[in-house]
């Protein structure tokens, strides 16, 4: 709908009513206490990621968590994610 701004003949667009935040997808129970760690990489990064998950018959998630911990233990630190 538009309306008529008063005195002036221009159409002014109503406001978009706000989303409902009710209805957005409820968390899944796997992600329940987890923090997304996310970074922007080359596409050839990526790509080369799926590969290995998909030879070894993993997932990314599952090859991101092996690599932080081998960067915990590189630094010091004790390994979190894999126990």
């Amino acid at each position: 709908m538009l309306d008529r701004a008063k005195g002036s003949g221009e159409a002014m667009p109503t406001p978009s009513p706000k989303p409902d935040i009710s209805s957005r997808k409820p968390t899944l129970n796997g992600r329940k206490g987890t923090k997304l760690i996310g970074g922007h990489f080359s596409p050839e990064v990526s790509t080369q990621l799926r590969i290995i998950a998909a030879e070894e018959g993993t997932t990314v998630q599952s090859l991101l968590g092996e690599a932080l911990d081998d960067l915990f233990v590189k630094k010091g630190r004790i390994r979190i994610v894999s126990g």
